[in-house]
């Protein structure tokens, strides 16, 4: 963990964006209500008050891609991760959590390509279920700050998403540069689009080497035949 007072450095960075993506991830499924409520604890973070989960299998699995994603984004891989809530019964997408990652003025020594264009080549892997030079900047706190009001939308989301009327399931979908390393146990992966979606822009947050942007695209009650 990083102090609060002090200035980001790389590795730090992996670490702020690294914990964001484990804490945005434990709030969507407790909001979504894909694991069940009692799974949960609440543990003070970012000032605020979040819930994570104590399901062992879960833990384990997040546990896994975590570490992974701390390797991509220290060597610059990653382009996003994309959380996927499917209705288990219809086998429909009904949200797509986006997080678009971007190295600030080319640091890493690396282009992101592609963050923005789907076309364009990289890598999309499902998981299967089963640098410290110091840079003047932005201060943990900042950051901090920047990512409490992103878990605070994601928070109020039930208000403005429809209500998920079947059980859900959910996938972590991660876009990658092409030259990333593949572990054997992660599969490629379709997008898993929403067809006539909306889509809801979250706030941002940057720190001295990353760039993070968030939304949330749902599929409209009134479409789903249920």
């Amino acid at each position: 963990m990083v102090a609060n007072d002090t200035v980001i450095t790389l590795k730090g960075s992996v670490e702020i964006v690294t914990e964001f993506f484990f804490t945005a991830i434990n709030s969507i499924l407790y909001q979504r209500g894909i694991y069940q409520p009692e799974t949960f604890k609440r543990e003070s973070k970012y000032g605020l008050t979040v819930l994570t989960t104590t399901d062992q299998g879960l833990l384990s699995y997040l546990s896994q891609v975590m570490a992974q994603m701390e390797s991509w984004l220290t060597d610059g891989d990653v382009q996003r991760l994309v959380v996927v809530v499917s209705g288990i019964d219809s086998g429909e997408t009904l949200e797509r959590w986006q997080f678009n990652v971007s190295v600030e003025d080319g640091k890493l020594n690396a282009t992101v390509s592609g963050r923005n264009d789907e076309n364009l080549s990289h890598n999309v892997m499902k998981v299967s279920g089963d640098g410290t030079k110091q840079k003047g900047g932005k201060s943990v706190k900042e950051v901090h700050d920047e990512i409490q009001a992103i878990i605070r939308q994601i928070t109020a989301s039930v208000t403005f998403l429809p209500l998920l009327n079947e059980p859900c399931s959910f996938d972590l979908l991660i876009y990658t540069n092409k030259t990333a390393v593949v572990p054997e146990k992660w599969a490629d992966s379709d997008p898993q689009y929403i067809m006539n979606s909306q889509e809801v822009k979250l706030r941002s947050f940057t720190t001295s080497f990353h760039k993070l942007d968030s939304m949330v695209t749902y599929k409209e009650a009134d479409e789903w035949d249920l």
